[in-house]
Parts: structure tokens; C-alpha cells; sequence
């Protein structure tokens, strides 16, 4: 099979990468876009469907966790992964002060491993442990054990294997993780929406992307919520619902808006924010969680949209072409008698961090460019390598980190296990004053965040949350000693 040719629009885009001569060698690949997919979704405009909860109790939860292919997706039979035979895999809902614990089984034909995306709970041994390596046929017992002051939220699960990540992902292997108790807030529902995409050809098979593809972070054909193609949100006017809104996408940015309406977001990345925030839309990017308030204002069908969004140099280009149309994720479909529904608080428990004295201050960077063996991405011009220490920091630090990014596209910073506030960034977007675990780094520019590394020591890692340029080597070491 020839390799696609690069338009002069696309080298333009890209510049000085070097992208000729990384697409010259794209021959034999399988890459979604040479094929655009091919999968037809089934039963589009189903209800809405809640994956399975999986609850707490007397203190624990203990579960079974198996990653292997053969899923429904869009209605259809696939070949793609998902965690118990399902996609998304079944929702964890623990409390502050639980111990979660999970057998993991890989029945792959890769490595894989777990990373509970958010959770402030142990990097070492059996917690949350990126350099854990499960082999096809392995089985491992992870125990996380939560603490009692955790922040009531929305988080999730998904691989974190080196160099397999982005292909799982996308794969289908992902779930939501609930920590309950928080505020009572005056909703009817509260439901989680996992948005993925995939790219599955005309047999179900997920498409392999080609080398074009990782280096601009694919996106697939196929969009989907809780693994339905455009389910149907049912709803009463007046009432309200809380939406649990996850990027489970490998690097598709979501800007989400619901037509006619506006989402008042109440949470970001697991913690609340002061105070209730109406928006025309939200943005995630890739791994973000908004917790937003959503009230019909009367009967009808409204779609809910994610619009195309500029990631720096691709200015709102997909593979070289201009693209404007909005997708749709999803209809809430409101209809019955109105009624009328309780306030929202003026005030919610926002997670902000007591103000102390910063320690020290660094600087780290994300990078991209021709080396000698091709397109490199890096961190402070290295790649990733798990036997080193990047950043050793002292446990009981407070520290200010400011995260270059000198190129052409976007890069969504994540640390693990350490949440951060977003003090300044060069694209002047205004912080929320709450803590969050992805933060995007516009192209060219740099964002400033505080750190304070109160609890926890072990080592662990952060990176690009594109996870093609994650699995690329974008990615680092940090080591939080007693």
C-alpha cells in the first residue's frame, strides 16, 4: 500500500518537522487516514445507557478487572477491547477513607497495566504504579487505598504500559471512577458521559494509525458516549440533571455546548469549583473531566455538539484539511410536564490548597523535532526513561512549575498523583483558582502552575496527555522523597 501523499497545505502547516521524510516511510501501514474507517454504527438514537456500577462497601471495594477484545460498540459486535466485555468498562464508586482493590487480568496480546487517572493515592508498590508491567496471561492485585480528606469527584481508569497506552485507549479500554460524597446537589440524574473515539474497519477491527497520525495525535471516525453512537438523553423541562462529562479520547479536544442551552459547570478534574459557572461550552482536553448542571428549558430535542478545535499549529485542521462542522455526541430529548427544581448552592467546596510558601521554582518543556532516527519527542530534549530521575522534590514541597512549549501544536501537560493550580498562561485564559490534574499548553507559549507535594512520596511520571506523543516518549520521571 503507497503511503498518502503530504499536500502542500499539510507541510506548510508543519514547517521545519521533517514530516516528508516520517510520512516516507509510512508504506504497509494500515492508518485511519488512508482507510476513514468503514464501521456502520447500529442503533444510533438509542436511549442513553449507564455503564454498571460497581459500589463500596463497609470500607472496600473489590473487583475483577479483565482487559481483552470482543465488545459492543455502536450497537454492533467489534473486535475492540474494553474491561469485562464491555466499553467503557463498569463504573468504581468508592468513598473517602475506601480501600480499592482490583485484579487486574490481561488477556491482550500486550503489556498493559492500570492508571487510576486522578486519584491522590500512592505511587508506589501495588497503588498507582505506571512502571508496573502485566503481561499477556498475568494477573496483578492492586490496593489503593483512598484517603478520608480525598476531594469528592469524577475520575477515571485506563492503561498506562509505555508504549501501548494510546493503541488501548483507543482500543476501547477505559471507565469512569466515582468518589462519593459530596454536596447534595438538587438533581434528578447524575450521569456519566465517557466520550471515546475509535476508527473500526467494515469487520469491526480497530484501524491501526499510521505514522502521520501519531505524530499529530489521532482522531477517530467513530465518536461515542458511554459507547453508543448519538444515544438520546431523556429528560423532563425544568428538571434538573448532572452531567459527568470524561475525555476519554486519545487527543481529541472537546468543546461541548448543548443547543439552546447553557452548561453550568460545577466541577474540573474531581474538584469543585467555588462556585457554580454558567457557559455557552466547555472545553477538555484530553483526560479533562467538567462536571456541569444541565436544566431543559422546555420540551423539544437539543443536540449536545463538541465543535473543531484549534490544537495550535494544526489551526482546526484535521490531516491537512480545514474542517468547521460541529459533531454530535448526543440528543437530550425533553418532553412531559414541566416542573420546577431547587436553586443551586451559591457556594460549593472547592478544592483550593492553603496558601503557603513556595519552595522552589522550576521549569520543564515539551519538544519536538527531527533527530538522527526521525521525529523525537521529548521533555527538556530527552526521551522517556523510566530508570531515571527527572525531578527529585522533597515530600512537604510547594513548588512552582512553569511548562514551556516552543512548538506547533498544543501539548495537554498531566501530572500524576499531585494536583496543581493553574496560576498564568500565555494565552491569558483565566484560571479557575481550583485544583486539576491536565492542564493544555498552548503552542508556542507556557503555562504556570503550583504544585504543593503534601502527601505521597514515590515515584511517578508526567506528560503529554496526548497519549500518541506520551507513547512517543514525551513523557518524565518524578521522584517525591521523604
Amino acid at each position: 500500500m503507497s503511503p498518502k501523499p503530504i499536500s502542500r497545505r499539510r507541510a506548510l502547516v508543519l514547517g521545519g518537522l521533517g514530516v516528508a521524510g516520517l510520512a516516507a516511510g509510512a508504506a504497509g501501514w494500515l492508518s485511519i487516514a488512508q482507510t476513514g474507517g468503514g464501521f456502520a454504527p447500529d442503533a444510533s438514537g438509542a436511549p442513553l445507557r449507564q455503564p454498571s456500577i460497581l459500589d463500596s462497601h463497609g470500607g472496600r471495594l473489590q473487583v475483577e478487572l479483565t482487559a481483552a477484545s470482543g465488545v459492543r460498540l455502536a450497537g454492533r459486535a467489534s473486535a475492540a477491547l474494553g474491561f469485562n466485555g464491555t466499553s467503557p468498562g463498569p463504573t468504581l464508586r468508592v468513598r473517602p477513607g475506601d480501600e480499592l482493590a482490583v485484579r487486574l487480568t490481561n488477556r491482550l496480546d500486550q503489556p498493559t497495566n492500570l492508571h487510576t487517572h486522578g486519584l491522590r493515592v500512592s505511587p508506589q508498590d501495588d497503588g498507582d504504579n505506571p512502571f508496573r508491567r502485566i503481561d499477556p496471561g498475568a494477573w496483578f492485585d492492586y490496593r489503593y487505598r483512598i484517603p478520608p480528606e480525598h476531594p469528592a469527584g469524577t475520575f477515571w481508569y485506563h492503561p498506562h504500559h509505555h508504549g501501548t497506552v494510546a493503541d488501548q485507549l483507543f482500543g476501547g479500554l477505559a471507565g469512569a471512577l466515582l468518589v462519593d460524597h459530596g454536596p447534595d446537589l438538587p438533581v434528578t440524574d447524575d450521569r456519566v458521559l465517557l466520550i471515546t473515539d475509535t476508527t473500526l474497519d467494515a469487520d469491526g477491527r480497530v484501524v491501526a494509525p499510521g505514522p502521520m497520525e501519531r505524530m499529530m495525535g489521532r482522531q477517530g471516525t467513530l465518536v461515542l458516549v458511554n459507547g453508543q453512537h448519538q444515544p438520546v438523553i431523556p429528560a423532563t423541562p425544568g428538571a434538573t440533571q448532572r452531567w459527568r462529562l470524561i475525555n476519554g479520547c486519545v487527543s481529541r479536544v472537546l468543546a461541548i455546548r448543548l443547543d439552546g442551552h447553557s452548561l453550568t459547570q460545577v466541577a474540573l478534574d474531581g474538584a469543585f469549583l467555588p462556585a457554580p459557572l454558567p457557559r455557552d461550552r466547555v472545553q477538555l482536553a484530553p483526560g479533562n473531566r467538567v462536571d456541569v448542571i444541565v436544566r431543559p428549558t422546555g420540551p423539544g430535542d437539543y443536540r449536545l455538539l463538541t465543535d473543531a478545535v484549534d490544537r495550535g499549529g494544526l489551526r482546526g485542521r484535521r490531516g491537512g484539511e480545514a474542517i468547521s462542522e460541529p459533531t454530535t455526541l448526543a440528543t437530550m430529548t425533553s418532553a412531559g410536564t414541566p416542573v420546577s427544581a431547587p436553586p443551586l448552592p451559591a457556594a460549593l467546596p472547592a478544592d483550593i490548597p492553603p496558601a503557603g510558601p513556595v519552595t522552589r521554582s522550576r521549569r520543564t518543556g515539551f519538544q519536538m523535532g527531527m533527530g538522527a532516527g526521525g521525529m523525537r519527542f521529548t521533555i527538556d530534549g530527552r526521551g522517556f526513561d523510566p530508570d531515571r530521575d527527572d525531578q527529585i522534590v522533597r515530600l512537604g514541597a510547594t513548588e512552582d512549575w512553569t511548562i514551556t512549549n516552543p512548538g506547533p501544536l498544543d501539548h495537554p501537560f498531566h501530572l500524576h498523583i499531585w494536583p496543581f493550580t493553574v496560576l498564568a498562561s500565555s494565552d491569558d485564559a483565566a484560571p479557575t483558582g481550583t485544583t486539576q490534574d491536565v492542564v493544555p499548553v498552548p503552542a508556542g507559549g507556557w503555562v504556570r502552575i503550583r504544585i504543593p507535594f503534601d502527601a505521597h512520596p514515590g515515584r511517578t511520571v508526567y506528560h503529554c496527555h496526548n497519549l500518541d506523543h506520551e507513547d512517543l516518549g514525551m513523557m518524565a520521571t518524578i521522584n517525591v522523597q521523604e
